[in-house]
């Protein structure tokens, strides 16, 4: 059940929105300026050579962070992550946050993973973030609000807290008529950070079965305080911006209720008040800071911090003016690329569902680089192939726009440079079968046989997710050879399942789009949603 803010909660949070930060953001800003003790802005980042003119840059686009490259892990399969998941989850000594898109219905044994972690350790603190759109849809059946509930009940509200991020695009008439599945087209939390005291694991896959067995993403864990607690102040902005879950003898097992402690009056109130509420908080968070990264020096007897991670945010659908550092960030790497200077670069581009945005398919295409390489689903590793309804209609648009985006390389003359690769293992819902949901780009420099660029996270890189979607996502430049030779293992066992597509296998009749699938697509976008 869902209760809204009563009037008495919108007077109290009147007066205080006007300020630049809330009582609950500047709490959240004090915290995340001391706990790290290292302010957010890297000044002259001391990359040099080929790299200095990306990080030039980045450095005034978004926050940073120095480290070693040994404090960046990269996981490999949905079972590794999973296991190291729950591996840090029984280790936990202080805090466990969780920012996810759901957390599967019958996921019985990360919850009792959680509860046992609880019950051994009474100064641990759990806060889950995820959205409410997707975390109630089988409400009042089991969900993930259902699921989680239990976790409040019996640890208590002090120790346990359940957040739910509703879209201020979904209200009135599209709220009540647009059914569910489809309404999720308008907008999301789709950040995916697990963090625990003072480690975080970035990855674009949710809490499910399939993500931890048969589901190929990508996960990189940091071994970092600094970029921990970061992640940490994000996840608790956003969860001050949701709905809190509450446990109750209702038929769904749950209410959402809107805090009158929240620094922003409901969505569903007044979504643009909302918007306005959301950027006095936001904006300081995500903007770089002036004062010097006091961590760039290291400390007596500390490895040479020879990496930058850049905190990126595309929070589009919460700022107005839209101030996100991950849509700016990724076109300035790109635009780098088309200089003379790195034609002996390569770049490879992933992602599950494939629809780039517009600006990035062309800057991708007019990059100097060479030995390019995009990575996507194949319609039977897409995770929607044989869904029933209208979202059984998603794999042919992906093809269509697959298919558009070689008809684009040609035209540019860029067949030489660039290829298209589609990842298959089995066919999904048989046996054996995978599904592909892997995002992300990775930078080779000229001269250099692994990438030392290299973008972790939620975002799809869609028109979407620079508009509707709310994603988290780390930049990684740096020039220790051993992170440069993981993230190189890491492009290279993606592409073991994959294989070449051109556009003679488009042209194929097996291959061609309907027009149920092209209507589809125009309808979506006629009425305000995105693929």
């Amino acid at each position: 059940m869902l209760v809204r803010c009563v009037p008495r909660c919108a007077s109290k949070l009147r007066a205080p929105i006007s300020r630049s930060c809330s009582r609950v953001a500047r709490a959240q800003c004090r915290q995340a300026s001391t706990t790290s003790g290292a302010a957010w802005q890297s000044t002259a980042t001391p990359h040099a050579g080929a790299l200095a003119p990306f990080v030039n840059e980045l450095d005034r686009i978004a926050p940073s962070f120095r480290v070693n490259g040994s404090q960046i892990r990269v996981l490999q399969t949905p079972t590794e992550f999973y296991e190291t998941l729950k591996e840090k989850i029984r280790g936990a000594e202080k805090r466990i946050f969780l920012s996810t898109l759901y957390i599967g219905k019958s996921e019985k044994e990360l919850i009792a993973t959680l509860q046992q972690t609880l019950r051994a350790k009474p100064n641990v603190k759990l806060s889950i973030l995820t959205d409410a759109l997707r975390g109630t849809r089988e409400a009042p059946d089991p969900s993930s609000a259902s699921l989680l509930a239990p976790l409040i009940a019996e640890f208590g509200p002090e120790r346990v807290e359940i957040r739910m991020y509703h879209t201020p695009n979904l209200t009135g008439a599209r709220k009540k008529y647009i059914p569910k599945r489809i309404n999720e087209g308008w907008g999301l939390q789709h950040m995916k950070l697990y963090g625990v005291d003072d480690e975080i694991i970035l990855s674009g896959a949710n809490l499910s079965s399939d993500y931890f067995t048969d589901r190929q993403d990508r996960y990189h864990l940091f071994s970092s305080k600094d970029i921990t607690n970061y992640y940490a102040s994000i996840h608790n902005a956003i969860s001050s911006l949701s709905f809190k879950v509450q446990a109750s003898d209702s038929p769904s097992g749950f209410d959402l209720v809107w805090p009158d402690t929240n620094p922003a009056i409901s969505p569903l109130s007044n979504p643009k008040r909302f918007v306005r509420d959301s950027t006095s908080l936001l904006d300081g968070l995500i903007s770089p800071r002036k004062e010097p990264l006091n961590s760039l020096v290291e400390a007596p007897g500390e490895k040479k911090k020879d990496t930058s991670v850049y905190m990126l945010a595309q929070f589009s659908q919460l700022l107005a003016p839209d101030t996100s550092t991950e849509l700016p960030a990724v076109t300035h790497v790109l635009k780098t690329l088309s200089a003379p200077e790195y034609a002996q670069s390569s770049w490879t581009f992933t992602a599950g569902y494939f629809n780039p945005a517009p600006s990035l398919t062309k800057l991708l295409i007019s990059t100097a680089s060479q030995n390019n390489t995009v990575i996507t689903a194949s319609p039977y590793a897409n995770g929607f192939y044989n869904s029933p309804g209208v979202s059984g209609l998603l794999p042919g648009a992906y093809t269509l726009l697959a298919r558009r985006f070689l008809h684009a390389v040609h035209h540019n003359g860029r067949e030489g440079s660039t290829i298209l690769r589609e990842w298959r293992k089995g066919t999904v819902n048989e046996p054996g079968g995978w599904t592909y949901h892997a995002k992300g780009l990775w930078v080779t420099l000229p001269n250099n046989t692994d990438p030392s660029i290299s973008v972790i996270g939620s975002s799809n890189y869609t028109k979407r997710s620079y508009s509707l979607d709310l994603e988290a996502n780390a930049l990684i430049v740096t020039e220790n050879e051993e992170l440069k030779k993981r993230l190189g293992d890491e492009q290279r066992w993606l592409k073991e399942n994959t294989t070449i597509v051109t556009r003679d296998d488009f042209a194929k009749t097996e291959r061609r789009v309907g027009l149920k699938v092209r209507i589809a697509m125009a309808i979506v976008q006629l009425v305000g949603g995105a693929l």
